[in-house]
């Protein structure tokens, strides 16, 4: 789908948080020879990957350069409040009909031949797809952080992450032991935190993501509990707004109130850390025009192939396993997404999708 639908520049604005990124993660990495090695590699593939981008967005497609991939459903922890399983989208086994490594290997090299920079991956638990992380690995034009709760980073996913710097760990935490164990379960913390040490003392780069509510936004703002960090040797922090699941968490997901503290505390840190990467989801909206879900700025394809405007929006009319990336761009849902303006509305929490859930159900129902 073409970027003409609006007077905001997606395609320039996306290239620069990509240059930002890049530019902020290779400071970061600088005191780390074999890290630093690999991100000037990445700095010049991720602007050829730019100029590719850019060329077709001259002939009207827009190549998003991030896309989201849930890799697995399958998931050994129960968080409280997880929205994958209130969506049924994860579960305690893995379902026969999911995307197979073969599958997921393709997908990462049309994305790679299409100038997809990013390729978040995401589950249920994704480490617990070895198959398709090895595949990953060997997409060296493409960074491919790994949303994961840290819990079953073995030794033989250390060697891998040894050798292959452009997989990179996310490991979700909720703030301090008490608030990470009461969200994740007793020992998650602990856990978790082992594994920090294990990546530092090898050299490997890894980040957190924190899940931000109005409970916890105080204490992971905070000075203190980012140099926690920074000892442990995370390089990225990864701010996730928090999305209710029910009419009744509703109070914990911040709200356009919040944003300027958020936004303040999040400026603060970058001065202080320049040695880590600061990075909100899905940020300030205003400053995007709109949400950059449904192939604006990246879109969500579920462990089954179905291509969704975003995880917190589990709607799908097109599969990749029938089709291709190019070809899920032109989804009739995205189309609809875009040209009623329904990521341009304002909401409560992190999804304007998952907000306004009945519409998109709607839009859906009249495409099918």
């Amino acid at each position: 789908m073409s970027s003409d639908n609006t007077a905001f520049d997606i395609q320039e604005y996306m290239t620069k948080g990509v240059v930002r990124v890049v530019t902020d993660s290779i400071r970061a990495t600088a005191r780390n020879p074999r890290e630093a090695l690999f991100m000037s590699s990445f700095a010049i593939a991720s602007s050829a990957a730019s100029k590719k981008r850019a060329g077709l967005e001259k002939k009207g497609e827009h190549i998003p350069p991030f896309l989201i991939a849930s890799i697995t459903s399958k998931c050994n922890l129960h968080c409280a409040g997880c929205y994958s399983r209130a969506n049924d989208a994860c579960s305690d086994e893995e379902p026969g009909d999911q995307l197979t490594g073969d599958e997921w290997e393709k997908i990462f090299a049309e994305a790679d031949d299409l100038g997809v920079s990013f390729i978040l991956l995401a589950g249920g638990e994704p480490f617990m797809r070895y198959d398709v992380i090895k595949r990953a690995a060997a997409h060296k034009n493409i960074m491919f952080p790994v949303f994961t709760n840290g819990t079953v980073l073995h030794d033989k996913y250390m060697d891998m992450l040894d050798s292959n710097r452009n997989i990179v760990p996310v490991i979700s935490i909720e703030g301090d032991e008490s608030t990470t164990d009461n969200r994740r379960g007793e020992g998650v913390y602990g856990q978790v935190k082992t594994v920090m040490e294990k990546l530092r003392d090898r050299g490997i780069i890894f980040g957190v993501s924190i899940t931000v509510t109005t409970q916890n936004m105080e204490e992971v703002y905070s000075g203190d509990f980012v140099n926690g960090l920074s000892g442990l040797g995370c390089k990225a922090v990864i701010y996730v707004e928090y999305v209710p699941v029910t009419k009744e968490s509703e109070h914990l997901a911040p709200t356009e109130e919040h944003h300027p503290y958020m936004q303040r505390k999040a400026s603060e840190l970058r001065a202080s850390y320049p040695g880590i990467v600061f990075i909100s989801f899905p940020g300030d909206e205003k400053t995007s025009g709109g949400c950059v879900a449904a192939g604006r700025g990246f879109f969500h394809i579920n462990s089954h192939g179905g291509a969704e405007p975003c995880p917190f929006s589990p709607y799908s009319d097109v599969n990749v396993r029938d089709t291709s990336i190019r070809e899920a761009m032109k989804s009739p849902l995205f189309y609809a997404l875009n040209a009623e303006g329904l990521l341009l509305d304002t909401h409560i929490g992190g999804c304007t999708l998952h907000a306004n859930k009945d519409l998109v159900e709607k839009i859906v129902s009249g495409n099918n």
